[in-house]
């Protein structure tokens, strides 16, 4: 089996203050956020990856989009967060570790291409860019040993930022399951990663890309800045 990835883009983006699902967004090159990104997959990890979709709001104009990739359903996209489409998305892949990104992350070709040999070695990371720590973003910091502590919106102190691209390992997967079986309908994946590194022992990498752009479109400030690199 080819790598498993999932993009995340149940959501309904409403600050972004557009009709379509956010993924679906058109960048100044022509192509969409999602088209951009199964791009650089296939560039990174060949035809043989497997891309799995989490859509909810207007689903099926992400499906008449991508007809090739598998989907998942997250039927409460408007009364849950991440936490609960990343749970759908794991549940339903198979063995081995999965990558997973928000599907609304304009981001560097290379940023793959750097976690390719984590991924060869079955390491779960999180890619972090340490340029810039901002009050509305996933914030970070690590243990003595270097590797992630705490990791949400809330963290003080914190020495950057989360991108949204992550990957947890075939060990660590159910324990990940677990915790984000736990958590609320509306908290973000990160919660039970926070909860798997404090109850199950996970050694979360940071993977610094902070020398490549990645920029998460939530408003269109955001989309101003991706369209400046794409």
């Amino acid at each position: 089996m080819g790598l498993q990835i999932v993009i995340l883009a149940a959501g309904m983006g409403s600050r972004l203050g557009r009709s379509l699902p956010k993924p679906l967004t058109e960048l100044n090159d022509g192509r969409s956020i999602m088209q951009q990104q199964h791009d650089n997959i296939r560039a990174a990890f060949g035809d043989d990856a497997r891309i799995t979709t989490v859509v909810g709001y207007r689903a099926e104009t992400i499906v008449d989009a991508f007809p090739d990739v598998d989907y998942v359903y997250n039927a409460r996209y408007d009364e849950t967060n991440t936490s609960q489409s990343l749970l759908r998305a794991l549940k339903a892949s198979g063995r081995g570790g999965v990558l997973w990104m928000n599907g609304d992350v304009v981001f560097d070709p290379r940023v793959l291409g750097r976690a390719v040999s984590l991924i060869e070695r079955d390491q779960s990371f999180v890619t972090v860019n340490t340029a810039k720590v901002s009050d509305e973003e996933v914030k970070y910091t690590v243990s003595g040993e270097g590797f992630i502590k705490e990791l949400s919106k809330t963290v003080r102190g914190g020495i950057g930022e989360a991108v949204g691209i992550n990957y947890i390992s075939g060990r660590d997967k159910k324990a990940l399951i677990a915790q984000l079986g736990r958590v609320d309908d509306q908290d973000y994946f990160e919660r039970g990663l926070e909860l798997a590194i404090a109850e199950n022992g996970l050694l979360l990498e940071p993977m610094d890309i902070s020398d490549l752009y990645a920029v998460e479109v939530d408003f269109a400030e955001d989309l101003e800045r991706a369209n400046l690199y794409v």
